[in-house]
């Protein structure tokens, strides 16, 4: 079964808004949305290093290739 992001609707972000609201209080919210702000941005720039590096090996393949020739 596949669930796509659209499937969400707005009515489903507030009951998970209230859930959340109601498991960690208001005190925590702003922290823990901090913490998931963080931790996506170093997510993507360890993404970014990978895809980095592969399209780099990529290109030096590419290059000795050509001097092969």
């Amino acid at each position: 079964m596949v669930v796509h992001l659209n499937a969400i609707g707005p009515v489903s972000l507030v009951i998970i808004g209230i859930v959340a609201l109601l498991i960690f209080g208001p005190k925590k919210l702003p922290e823990l949305g901090k913490a998931f702000g963080s931790t996506l941005r170093e997510f993507k720039k360890g993404t970014k290093g990978l895809i980095d590096d592969d399209d780099h090996d990529t290109k030096k393949v590419i290059e000795h290739k050509d001097q092969n020739k």
